[in-house]
């Protein structure tokens, strides 16, 4: 399974995963997302956080940076976890975490490192990202994660499949080897 919206999308429209099964992800993804945003709002004292938001060229840089490193974090998923190039590695946890990772570290500061509509919407509920500010987000982690299904179907033609259904969506593996499943 996978924990962000934007990949949800990218594997969908990369044809990994069903209509049925993506909404099913999504719901799933933002009911975690609100838990634990009720929690860290339960622990945390909204007094202490001030709010991220946006206007100007800030709002741009935010865009920008939303969008660019949410299309990395997708189309590094689609490679590593549902092309068939690689149907058995043991790199796909490690590939995903340092893109979070450099994310973070290089724009963090600029957008707040999100790269994932679950994460936005459940910042906005903790306080952490004000709600005026929540549609860039969710704006670029879409186009983010659209685009990198696009470029991986443009730079793999090759690797087209029927569409299938959860868990072997995002196995990586055709249909040789069902039982193996790998979790993103």
């Amino acid at each position: 399974p996978h924990f962000n919206p934007a990949v949800t999308l990218a594997v969908l429209l990369r044809r990994r995963l069903t209509v049925v099964d993506a909404v099913a992800y999504l719901v799933a993804q933002l009911a975690g997302g609100l838990t634990g945003a009720v929690i860290g709002r339960w622990a945390v004292d909204p007094a202490e956080v001030t709010a991220v938001s946006f206007s100007g060229r800030h709002l741009v840089a935010a865009l920008a940076v939303e969008g660019l490193f949410t299309f990395a974090l997708a189309y590094v998923v689609l490679n590593v976890a549902t092309s068939s190039d690689h149907e058995a590695n043991s790199f796909y946890g490690l590939a995903i975490g340092f893109t979070v990772l450099a994310g973070a570290v290089s724009v963090g500061g600029v957008s707040g490192g999100a790269f994932n509509p679950a994460v936005a919407v459940a910042g906005s509920v903790a306080g952490l990202f004000s709600w005026s500010s929540l549609w860039v987000y969710l704006l670029a982690q879409t186009v983010g994660g659209a685009l990198a299904a696009l470029a991986f179907l443009g730079l793999n033609p090759h690797d087209r499949g029927p569409v299938r259904s959860a868990p072997e969506a995002v196995s990586g593996v055709e249909a040789a080897d069902p039982g193996a499943r790998h979790s993103v």
